[in-house]
Order: structure tokens, then sequence, then C-alpha cells
């Protein structure tokens, strides 16, 4: 019986921080550049990642992260996915593979 009683404390009190967090949300809602700098978060900073970093991206192995680092480090830091292509071995299509996963 005391098990229930608590469950069911929990689950009301669940309910209710969810319900606070939905109307603090509603209140004032991302705005669009705001919520790409969320996602931009999420992404890895080709510029300043280690090449342990860069071999977690799908598509980049360790000779390709290698290659990234050795192209900042003489040309300064990659600006956008264009740019990324003149890294050696890294085309168009890898380099928008790549691009989704990193921010510049």
């Amino acid at each position: 019986m005391k098990i229930a009683l608590v469950a069911a404390v929990v689950a009301s009190l669940a309910c209710a921080v969810n319900l606070t967090v939905a109307q603090e949300l509603a209140k004032a809602p991302l705005s669009v550049p705001a919520a790409a700098k969320v996602a931009d978060k999420a992404k890895l900073n080709i510029n300043q990642a280690s090449i342990e970093q860069l071999v977690a991206v799908p598509g980049i192995g360790e000779k390709k992260a290698k290659a990234i680092k050795d192209y900042i480090s003489a040309n300064g830091p990659i600006k956008d996915q264009k740019q990324l292509t003149e890294v050696k071995g890294i085309g168009d299509k890898l380099a928008a593979k790549v691009a989704e996963h990193v921010s510049f």
C-alpha cells in the first residue's frame, strides 16, 4: 500500500514538473537563430576538434582527420563546407556528409 502511495505521489510530481516546463517554454519559444545555435552546439567544431574526435565523424578516418588538422595548421580555420573540399582526400560528397556533423 505504501509503495502505491509513493508511486502516485511521484507520478503527480512528474506531471507537475512537465506542465511547468511546458508552460515556461510556451512563454518564450526559441527564435530560429537561437534554435540554430542550440543545434550547432550539438555539432563538433571542426577547427577545435582533436584527431580522435574527428575520427568519430562518419566518413572521416585517421588519415583524413590528420589531413584536416594539417590543413588547419597551414591555412587557418576552415570556414565552410566549400573550403573543407580543399583538404586532401575530401571531395564534395564527403564534405556534405561531414558538414551534417560539424560546425565551422
